[in-house]
Formats: C-alpha cells, sequence, structure tokens
C-alpha cells in the first residue's frame, strides 16, 4: 500500500465519524480521464476530507512554505500534493498541474485560494479558469457544507462535471471562467444547506 492510500483510510477513519461526514454525488466524478475538483474553502481540513471522499486519487497544491519543513515537504510529497508560490503566476504549479491532468489523472483547487474566515464565498483567482480552459478535463464542483464541530454534521456534495466547450466558444477569459465555477460551487451550497 502506498503512502496516499495509507493516509487516506487512516485520515477517513478518524474524520468520517468526528465530523460525521455525509457525502453527496460521488457517482459525478468520472472514473476515467482527467478531472478537475473545484471546491470552496473554509478551512485547513478541506483537502484532507475532499481527499478521503472522492472516488479518485487526488493531486493538490499546497502553499510553498510548506514544503520547506523538511517532515512535512516529504509528507506533502508523499501524498501527492505540490508547491504553488502563493500571489505569483508560478510557472511551475501551472506547468505541474496541466501535466497531471494530460496524465488523466485528478487535479483539487480551492479557486477562492485562500480559506474563508466567514464561511461565505470569496472571490475566484483565474487559476481554475486557466487549468479548465487549458485541458480537456471534466470540472467537478464540490461544496463543503457545515462548520467542522466534533459530532455535527458536514456534507461534501459533488455535482455533474461542468462542460467547458461553452465556454471555450464563447472566449471567456480564465478570470470569467472561474466565477463561473465558483457560481456553480455556490448553486450547490445552497440546494444542500442545512
Amino acid at each position: 500500500m502506498n503512502l496516499y492510500k495509507f493516509a487516506k483510510s487512516v485520515v477517513a477513519l478518524i474524520l468520517f465519524p468526528l465530523y460525521r461526514i455525509h457525502v453527496i454525488g460521488k457517482e459525478n466524478v468520472p472514473s476515467k480521464g482527467p478531472v478537475i475538483i473545484c471546491s470552496n474553502h473554509i478551512s485547513n481540513l478541506d483537502p484532507p476530507v475532499v481527499g478521503i471522499t472522492s472516488p479518485r486519487d487526488i493531486h493538490f497544491m499546497a502553499k510553498g512554505e510548506l514544503f520547506e519543513k523538511p517532515f512535512l515537504g516529504k509528507l506533502l510529497i508523499g501524498i501527492q500534493a505540490f508547491p504553488v508560490r502563493r500571489g505569483l503566476a508560478d510557472r511551475n504549479a501551472l506547468r505541474r498541474g496541466l501535466e497531471i491532468l494530460k496524465d488523466g489523472e485528478t487535479l483539487g483547487l480551492f479557486p477562492e485560494g485562500t480559506r474563508s474566515k466567514t464561511g461565505e464565498l470569496g472571490k475566484p483567482l483565474a487559476g481554475a479558469g486557466f487549468f479548465a480552459l487549458r485541458s480537456k478535463a471534466a470540472i467537478i464542483p464540490c461544496a463543503i457544507i457545515g462548520s467542522y464541530k466534533p459530532f455535527k454534521k458536514t456534507k461534501v456534495v459533488y455535482g455533474k462535471p461542468i462542460s467547458m466547450d461553452l465556454y471555450r466558444e464563447a472566449k471567456l477569459t480564465a478570470q470569467e471562467t472561474a466565477d463561473a465555477i465558483m457560481h456553480e460551487i455556490k448553486l450547490l451550497k445552497e440546494k444542500h444547506q442545512f
């Protein structure tokens, strides 16, 4: 068993009962081909929670500073994360993300780029739109609903794939595409709110 699978099963054993995680729409994630899962971002727990609820193994971007810590850096690489320098157009991170998608794998993104302090959706960065327009990936919106209070229910909702064909035909910019993806996350969140 590789480190990713091992970490996923251990984290699932802890987080599923602790936050009473309920998953909706897992079947919307294609079993093959490139996929981008785009989720809202409310907590540091979001990457592991999306990781344990997704039927696919996910490559997440993580802030570059985390990789500078020897043990943590090795662990993050072992669980398929890769570094991004925030606040910059990080060409290496963009290239790595596109390679992951070209290989038919799954990229996990939080379009807002940082956690929402209020739980409300923030303005997305253009990155999610860049990857969506530059790849042939299925775009899966994901909404995390709840407050991560122990033994209070948390929902993770996966929406139907968003087709990028209309966005490309309309010649939308990366930012406009990211806004449209964020709108789909908002609709999921509203529909499944407690």
